[in-house]
């Protein structure tokens, strides 16, 4: 391992605790790695623009930052073991390549706030994405509910209910997920905040131009306190792991009725192929494995979000317990961003069975209709609802699924999902 950005004459590095100290830290490091050397060429100009590096410096840094940043994404530099972690390794390339430059880079920031502006601009990256992934799970689900009218059974406690139909599920899922989006781009709002300049959490007797480097690095603010900037590391990323983590629990419910769907007990749906494995036993099988594994995922960020929960029981100021807390952002997002990539095409792909559905529309579903019809004629509610219980089993004479959804005119049922409204709102 290189020297440790903080090594003293009169220190002596024992291997078995820095092995502890690092943990897998450099390999996490890796997800961050390009943002750390973006926010580098932004604190760089800084420096310039104080005289604490020439002009001559700035370039040569810049370029020598572009040059890492190009080998490790070919491979030719690999951030490993070598190193403490990814700031060492930036500071430990740019002294090799310039000398007295490259010692120059770390003035006036720390490992701290490098670390928070990194974390920063790869979260404000993952929920732009979460955003655009919840976007077209809606897109899918409000094209799919403006073309399927096929009657199903609606359920309350998974026992038949009411009439329902395809285009009223779909609608469902669709203002989920547009609830879904607006929470994503609420997340990337709040940690939408610039930490770099802040150092270790009290500032620096260097004029460093903070709104520089916040315009440079597409921050929409620049955050104030520095010690603020500490006290918001764990805070901001459960925010974002939140977000991922509602879109992660409509995910569960819907791939749960997807799971209810598929049985042979039900069988209104069918997926694509793709979608179901084999038994490694059983010949005649084919599991619904992506969907009860978009079922489980939301547990994955559940327990990333509760890891650096419990991690800040902490009092102000930056404490290295904040290191665990990469490991489980990046397992959280990997997880839940992973999950939703696949829903847009499952949910665009699958096909109903329309005449498995309707079959299981029983009479007694429609004694709801009967009593709401006798209730809107005069009859006292309580009154009309007893007198359909007991004539429930003959409630579907004369009547169709279609009529029963024709009939819900309360806005956003059977006779008008107003999947427009829906629409503006998305």
């Amino acid at each position: 391992m290189t020297q440790p950005l903080w090594q003293k004459s009169d220190t002596q590095v024992d291997a078995k605790i820095m092995r502890f100290l690092a943990g897998n830290d450099v390999v996490l490091d890796r997800e961050f790695f390009l943002h750390d050397i973006t926010a580098s060429k932004a604190h760089v100009e800084g420096l310039a623009k104080i005289g604490v590096v020439s002009a001559d410096e700035r370039d040569a840094l810049k370029r020598e930052l572009d040059a890492l940043a190009a080998d490790f994404s070919a491979g030719a530099f690999v951030l490993d073991e070598r190193f403490e972690d990814g700031h060492s390794a930036i500071e430990a390339r740019l002294t090799e390549r310039l000398g007295d430059a490259g010692r120059r880079v770390h003035t006036g920031r720390s490992r701290n706030d490098q670390i928070l502006v990194a974390t920063r601009l790869w979260l404000k990256e993952k929920l732009s994405t979460l955003e655009a992934l919840c976007r077209r799970i809606a897109e899918v689900c409000l094209d799919r509910a403006a073309g399927d009218a096929l009657p199903m059974p609606g359920y309350t406690h998974i026992q038949r209910a009411v009439v329902s139909s395809t285009g009223m599920w779909f609608a469902a899922f669709a203002e989920a997920f547009i609830d879904n989006t607006l929470r994503a781009r609420q997340a990337l709002e709040l940690i939408d905040a610039n930490p770099l300049g802040t150092a270790a959490g009290y500032g620096v007797n260097v004029g460093l131009d903070r709104a520089h480097t916040t315009k440079a690095l597409g921050f929409a603010r620049m955050q104030v306190s520095p010690i603020y900037a500490q006290l918001s590391r764990g805070k901001f990323e459960m925010a974002a792991l939140d977000a991922v983590g509602t879109a992660l629990l409509d995910t569960r419910r819907l791939a749960w009725d997807l799971s209810l769907f598929t049985t042979a007990e039900f069988d209104f749906v069918k997926l694509p192929a793709e979608y179901t494995t084999g038994s490694s036993i059983m010949p005649n099988k084919r599991n619904p494995d992506v969907v009860e594994l978009l079922r489980a995922s939301y547990a994955s960020v559940a327990a990333a979000r509760t890891e650096i929960e419990q991690l800040l029981s902490l009092p102000s100021g930056y404490q290295r317990d904040l290191q665990f807390s990469k490991g489980s952002l990046f397992h959280g997002f990997s997880m839940g961003l992973g999950a939703l990539e696949l829903l847009p095409d499952m949910l665009a792909r699958f096909e109903w069975k329309a005449d498995k559905m309707r079959a299981a529309i029983e009479p007694a579903m429609y004694a709801t209709d009967v009593a709401i019809e006798q209730a809107v004629a005069g009859v006292p509610f309580r009154d009309a609802y007893r007198a359909a219980a007991e004539t429930a089993a003959s409630a579907g004479e004369g009547r169709s699924p279609e009529s029963s959804l024709a009939a819900r005119t309360s806005p956003g049922a059977g006779h008008d999902l107003m999947l427009e409204t829906l629409r503006a709102r998305l």
